[in-house]
């Protein structure tokens, strides 16, 4: 086996899929066809439902991966060959000229200004501005290197010009570059090669093209941005001023069979447009409108997001809208909007802006590219996968993640990246595996009782911060401080080229400190460490002000206020810098072995990857049985029966070796901690693991509704699902109801399967009778992605839809006949029922959750659901390090996305099991044994069960501070009545500066 993966495509799941391989010391070729890495969500604003600056939590990332020395990120290459098998394949890429030498450009952007060729429509803008003939991508280019267009470029073209050689001092470009063919060897390819937005001339009564102030939902991403072409000022086209009214018009080549339009539902539309109209609204006061058909909020969060978007920000929201055409005032430029409001009338009505929601279709030269690949592509154009085997392409060794496979949002995309670095290290990890050598740093310079020099980056964060802070004076009043050597301003700290400078300037400037005034430490703090090990100075020695979340983000209509704080806040956090001390890490031994809690599919298939890479794990299900909720189904999917496949399955588990099962017992306890946990069973046996996943699955709720279990003629999907394929089933007039146990004032999520559930059966009882009467009664039709087409079907074989109001209750049942209000007609109808069904949502298992939750110490949702590290890029993983979350447990999902997420989060736990090692954090309590009386408070006030009472030669007890399992939380240092406990970073010499600094006081002084 060849001992390198290939990732091609450099979008956030492109980039996830090669950290986790190369977090397990598997080398990564990162193939991406454009200048720099970062895919469509570098372009973005803001991502939802969490409203995180987009930029922000991926620059992270992109940084992460162009560092990490398992990685080599081969930008503006593209894929031409591929060769061989599984384990052993040969991929020949061309590597496209950019006439910029990558390993001599700084990034400084001499050449640019020097560039005379001027006007060039901005790609990367989406044509809303324009570039010049020599360009860096944007702001935060990854890598940060210029790049020529040669169909533009004087020199190339004519011999002449050549400023921009002139100018460069490196000597970095070369008019003379040529194109070249390169040969990768590699065990086995990922494709991340992401999706191409629809094109929105096609929907020509919406006048896209022809009207200034007609633009599609990724341009006006850029218009929000704080790095577009308006630096975050929202206004219109055709004149610059604030929009007061903004129509967000859904489906924009979604869900029609018009011609150029798709069949399928694009998934992500109904909640960026929420998002959108939100951000919108923290810009000033104005009237927004969204016109839908069915809005589809099913992923986790998101049914509260669309409900405080209405109720909090005012959006007006259009049920059953589907706008006709769009005109223009050719005088005021204003749009005249025609739709059909609640009462079915046809109105018209002047907006200032009109937002198209437009879907997400197979990328550009999907065909071309999948032939290149040797895989097939589905009915759509996109990567052909199955249920049961979801990130699995039609040539073995070759998987795919993200939106090629079908349009989906970012939480899925990653863990699915994750899911796919799974499969494809199985290819590569064997008896001949060679792990890559560990990075090597420079040497630490010594500090030790040397004078402070302070080096301060303050950060614009684009307007994040720069548009309330006074960011210019506050890099200027850093200067003045004791200890401060150089102080500089960024638009962003976290891009490569700050970080860069960062690790440069330590060496140039001789510096022994760093602080960065930015965002918050929580995120970004591992990233500028990484920069100051990168410069030879111990990674502690660095400092964060958090002079976004503390200070811009809540005195935003307050500028001089925020500017002073900054400044405090940045006084602070240098002052503490002055005194912090260099500080290592403890290295933990890890055990190499896994447990999973949940033997459903999840689980099952979590076992089966891990299994597959050589490491044991330990199944642990309550039941007697393997399967889960699972063992209810009973139809088929992709025409193979999910009885044959969970039989298939627990089969495979039952034969591997490296798989123990533990059938019919529950978890006891889990303490320890990452790498060092002991799964504790009610059995009374004890197994030590190093990572533990949690995939307990979900429930069926169980209804109470309209008197089930009492009358016959009321039934459950499930239940109905069995008598369907029995054949024991007759109903003549068959009535669905949805959001039983959903969307309700007690449960206000969307269960998420519902639907297509219903459609399923429906289609199934019209195609076994078509005379029977089948009516679902809804409050919206949530098929997202390609089950869109199930509805379509339902709606041919003529089964009728009756809307009603989602703030409704549900509608009223007197053993023969349903009342529902149908929205489309305005007025209430009484069907007949002979059968009627519900279709009931998912539950938790809030109870099982819980005593999970408290072993471990993680967070569970309003909901009843397992709370992730990060909801949009660390779906899987908990903040609690070494455990991870899969399945229903995390939320009510399809089987697909169960598999997906299963494989995702077992690699995440590979990250850590498939090492022998690790270094700890060095940020944890101490004790001081000559001052310690043995009282023991520190021991009771632990909340992780870090600290311990350990006997002395002489019989007195002092207290040991566990390192793998302190989190530095500081609850032990604060209750220690003699002093005698002390947290590294935060000593009491140093919290005392920061207090003298926040009053203005000398240093170490009142």
């Amino acid at each position: 086996m060849t001992k390198s993966a290939l990732v091609i495509g450099g979008g956030i799941a492109g980039i996830q899929a090669s950290l986790d391989l190369a977090d397990r010391d598997i080398h990564v070729y990162l193939v991406e066809k454009d200048p720099t890495i970062g895919g469509i969500m570098c372009r973005l604003d803001k991502t939802f439902p969490t409203n995180d600056c987009s930029a922000c939590i991926l620059s992270p990332k992109m940084a992460d991966c162009n560092g990490h020395p398992n990685i080599d990120v081969l930008t503006y290459h593209e894929v031409q060959k591929v060769e061989g098998k599984a384990g052993d394949f040969k991929v020949t890429v061309l590597k496209k000229a950019r006439y910029v030498n990558p390993n001599e450009c700084t990034g400084c952007g001499d050449c640019l200004a020097k560039c005379p060729v001027k006007n060039i429509p901005d790609k990367y803008e989406f044509g809303l501005t324009t570039r010049k003939a020599i360009y860096i991508p944007h702001a935060q280019a990854v890598p940060r290197v210029a790049v020529i267009d040669a169909s533009v470029c004087m020199k190339i073209n004519k011999d002449k010009c050549g400023n921009c050689a002139k100018a460069c001092g490196k000597g970095a470009i070369h008019y003379d570059d040529k194109d070249e063919l390169i040969t990768l060897e590699v065990g086995s390819i990922i494709s991340a090669i992401g999706f191409k937005v629809w094109d929105a001339h096609i929907a020509s009564e919406y006048g896209y093209g022809r009207f200034a102030n007609v633009v599609t939902a990724i341009e006006y991403e850029r218009i929000m941005c704080a790095s577009g072409p308006h630096r975050g000022h929202i206004v219109c086209p055709s004149n610059g001023e604030a929009p007061k009214k903004i129509a967000y018009i859904q489906c924009c080549g979604s869900r029609s069979q018009k011609k150029g339009w798709k069949k399928y539902c694009s998934s992500v539309c109904c909640m960026y447009a929420t998002k959108q109209a939100m951000i919108t609204k923290e810009h000033g006061d104005l009237q927004e409108d969204i016109f839908f058909m069915d809005i589809r909020s099913y992923g986790k969060e998101f049914e509260a997001y669309i409900e405080r978007g209405q109720k909090e920000y005012g959006i007006n929201m259009h049920r059953g809208a589907r706008v006709s055409n769009i005109e223009e005032d050719p005088e005021t430029k204003k749009l005249l909007i025609s739709y059909t409001d609640d009462n079915n009338d046809g109105v018209t009505e002047e907006f200032d802006m009109a937002v198209l929601s437009i879907g997400l279709t197979p990328p550009e030269g999907a065909e071309e590219f999948a032939q290149t690949l040797g895989i097939e592509l589905n009915e759509y154009g996109f990567c052909k996968t199955t249920v049961f085997h979801p990130l699995e392409t039609t040539r073995p060794g070759i998987f795919v993640t993200g939106a090629f496979a079908a349009p989906k949002d970012i939480p899925t995309s990653v863990a699915e990246a994750c899911g796919s670095s799974a499969k494809a290290g199985a290819w590569i990890v064997g008896k001949n595996f060679e792990p890559c050598a560990p990075k090597v740093y420079p040497e630490e310079k010594e500090v030790i009782g040397i004078e402070p020099r302070v080096g301060v980056w303050v950060c614009h964060c684009g307007i994040n911060i720069g548009s309330v802070v006074d960011v210019p004076a506050v890099t200027e009043y850093a200067k003045t401080l004791p200890g401060v050597v150089i102080s500089s301003e960024s638009q962003y700290a976290c891009a490569q080229d700050c970080l860069d400078a960062i690790s440069t300037a330590i060496k140039e400037h001789d510096l022994n400190r760093v602080v960065v005034a930015s965002c918050t430490p929580r995120t970004h703090e591992p990233l500028f460490r990484e920069a100051c090990r990168n410069g030879g100075l111990n990674k502690y020695l660095f400092n964060m002000a958090n002079i976004r979340d503390q200070c811009s983000w809540i005195h935003m209509h307050a500028h001089d206020e925020a500017t002073a704080k900054a400044k405090d806040l940045l006084r602070m956090a240098i002052a503490k810098a002055c005194l912090l001390e260099p500080l290592e890490g403890s290295e933990i031994p890890v055990t190499q072995a896994a447990a999973i809690i949940g033997g459903g599919i999840t689980g099952m298939n979590a076992a089966l990857d891990i299994a597959a890479q050589g490491f044991p794990v330990h199944l642990v299900e309550r039941e007697k049985e393997l399967g889960g909720f699972a063992r209810n189904f009973n139809f088929k999917e992709d025409g193979v029966s999910v009885k044959d496949y969970l039989a298939e399955t627990i089969k495979k588990v039952q034969n591997e070796k490296l798989i123990t099962v533990h059938t019919g017992v529950t978890v006891k306890d889990i303490p320890g901690f990452k790498g060092n946990f002991e799964l504790q069973l009610s059995d009374g046996t004890k197994y030590p693991v190093g990572g533990v996943l949690f995939a307990v699955g979900a429930a069926q709720y169980q209804p109470t509704e309209y008197g089930f279990g009492n009358d016959e003629k009321v039934t459950t999907q499930i239940a109905l699902e069995k008598k369907l394929e029995s054949g024991d089933f007759n109903g003549k007039d068959v009535v669905f109801v949805s959001c039983i146990g959903s969307r309700n004032d007690k449960v206000k999520y969307c269960s998420r399967v519902c639907c297509a559930s219903m459609l399923c059966n429906a289609i199934k009882i019209k195609l076994k009778d078509p005379t029977a009467n089948v009516t679902i009664i809804h409050k919206d039709i949530r098929t997202y992605g390609f089950r869109e087409e199930m509805y379509l079907k339902a709606c041919q074989l003529g089964v009728r839809f009756l809307r009603y109001p989602v703030e409704d209750e549900l509608p009223k049942y007197n053993g023969t006949y349903i009342n529902a209000y149908d929205a489309t007609l305005g007025e209430d109808l009484d069907v007949p029922v002979d059968t009627l069904v519900l279709a009931t949502g998912i539950a938790p298992l809030r109870e099982e959750k819980e005593e999970l939750a408290k072993m471990v110490k993680v967070p569970i949702s309003k909901d009843g659901y397992y709370f992730e590290a990060h909801q949009k890029l660390r779906p899987v993983d908990f903040a609690t390090e070494g455990v991870y979350v899969a399945g229903t447990a995390h939320w009510p999902k399809f089987m697909d996305e169960c598999i997906a997420q299963a494989s995702g989060a077992a690699s995440r736990m590979l990250t850590v099991i498939s090492k022998s090692k690790y270094i700890s954090e060095g940020i944890v309590a101490t004790s001081n044994p000559d001052r310690c009386d043995g009282c023991g408070v520190c021991v009771g006030c632990c909340d992780y069960n870090a600290i311990s009472l350990v006997e002395q030669p002489n019989g007195a007890f002092k207290s040991f501070v566990n390192a793998g399992l302190c989190k530095g939380c500081g609850s032990c240092v604060a209750s220690c009545p003699a002093g005698a406990m002390e947290q590294r970073g935060f000593r009491n010499k140093q919290i005392c500066a920061e207090i003298d600094a926040c009053l203005d006081f000398p240093v170490g002084g009142q």
